[in-house]
């Protein structure tokens, strides 16, 4: 806990057995509370080294997407009783060390969205990013690595957005469209070969994706078109669609 709040970290998973101990290693585990790690159909070993670690694990019965995965991971949270989630990917790529960081900005009160930046600081061109990636990038909507206040969870309206890498767009727009109080801390980032990444061409997906969004975005503040993703009475938690996996 951190000022009375319980802190919930959770992992969208998929075959991040190869760095999941090192990532958990580093965790500050006299601040968090609970780790959730969810698991979208992976084919490798991560759901019995989850176990193994003790984490709380959860499994989708078959691979539904990265923003799925961040459903279930928030939904859980929430029914945990978190006041503060924090998602870490549990490649390794985003520092663990900075968790105490990024729960602080909400947990006294000054934000309700915390996210670790690769753009601020020591740069993300110097971590290894490639370059495609570094160029596209007009503010940092698109770190994995975030937390949020659980209200903020509780109200936007998630289950308007997609199942793929583009819910972390969606998630932030929402989170502006609403006036939500968003801060950063810098972090650098790592990219190796072990660490989950999105290719050429599912980048250009993605960033087509993420047109899209900033399209519709404009477009509900001109008054011209009107989006579920941005109605407050927006569709909010899916029922049960996965399964705990017994420690």
């Amino acid at each position: 806990m951190l000022n009375e709040k319980k802190i919930v970290i959770v992992m969208p998973a998929y075959n991040a057995a190869l760095t999941l101990d090192r990532t958990y290693s580093e965790l500050p585990l006299d601040v968090v509370d609970e780790v959730i790690l969810v698991d979208d159909g992976s084919s490798d070993g991560t759901v019995a080294l989850a176990s193994k670690i003790g984490l709380t694990v959860f499994r989708h019965r078959q691979n539904l997407g990265y923003g799925r995965n961040q459903k279930t991971c928030y939904h859980e949270a929430l029914k945990r009783g978190a006041d503060i989630v924090i998602m870490l990917h549990p490649d390794y790529q985003y520092s663990p060390k900075l968790i105490v960081s990024l729960a602080g900005m909400i947990a006294y009160g000054e934000f309700d969205i915390a996210l670790g930046s690769r753009i601020l600081g020591v740069g993300a061109l110097q971590g290894g990013m490639p370059l495609y990636k570094y160029v596209a990038k007009l503010s940092e909507y698109h770190t994995g690595y975030r937390a949020f206040d659980r209200r903020v969870l509780e109200e936007l309206p998630l289950e308007e957005n997609s199942d793929d890498f583009v819910f972390d767009n969606e998630v932030l727009a929402q989170a502006v469209y609403f006036k939500y109080r968003i801060g950063e801390v810098s972090c650098p980032a790592r990219y190796f070969a072990e660490a989950s990444s999105i290719g050429f061409s599912r980048s250009v997906t993605y960033g087509l994706g993420v047109l899209r969004t900033s399209l519709k975005f404009r477009l509900q503040r001109m008054g011209i078109l009107n989006f579920a993703m941005f109605n407050p009475r927006g569709a909010k938690m899916a029922p049960d669609y996965y399964e705990p996996v017994a420690r």
